[in-house]
């Protein structure tokens, strides 16, 4: 009787281990696009991407020292991916050519088009060329590294 239960026990703890695994699996399949911030400051981070053939940017993520976000949760669509990242001081972290709109609070802005006659501000974006992966990680490294 003991063999039996020790089996079964065996056997359920099997079956919870493999669910374990499976359930990380699938959370890491969900995370396609992830910013990783490996400086000693706190960052926001805004994305541009192409939606329904039109850029869109939205923002903010806050992600702290040595710390990873996840900003794109489906599967990348398209090869670019735009990202700007400032400090707490509101400085710029990175510094690209592509211009697009952001504002303080968190948004979602359609188009790139007129941003100071729309009432945002316009910040020069990154281009981060994902080779096409349907996943991908940008890592934030400190300036002069």
């Amino acid at each position: 009787m003991k063999a039996i239960d020790l089996r079964q026990r065996l056997r359920l703890i099997k079956t919870l281990t493999l669910l374990f695994v499976l359930g990380l699996s699938a959370a890491e399949a969900r995370a396609q696009f992830a910013v990783c911030n490996q400086s000693l400051d706190v960052v926001n981070v805004s994305i541009g991407r192409e939606v329904d053939r039109e850029f869109q940017s939205e923002g903010w993520w806050t992600i702290g020292a040595n710390q990873c976000s996840t900003v794109i949760r489906e599967q990348l669509t398209s090869r670019y991916v735009y990202v700007y990242a400032n400090d707490v001081f509101d400085q710029p972290v990175t510094y690209g050519s592509t211009q697009m709109c952001v504002m303080p609070r968190r948004f979602v802005i359609r188009g790139t088009d007129d941003c100071y006659v729309r009432g945002f501000s316009q910040a020069g974006f990154i281009e981060v060329d994902t080779q096409a992966m349907a996943r991908w990680t940008l890592f934030l490294t400190p300036q002069g590294q």
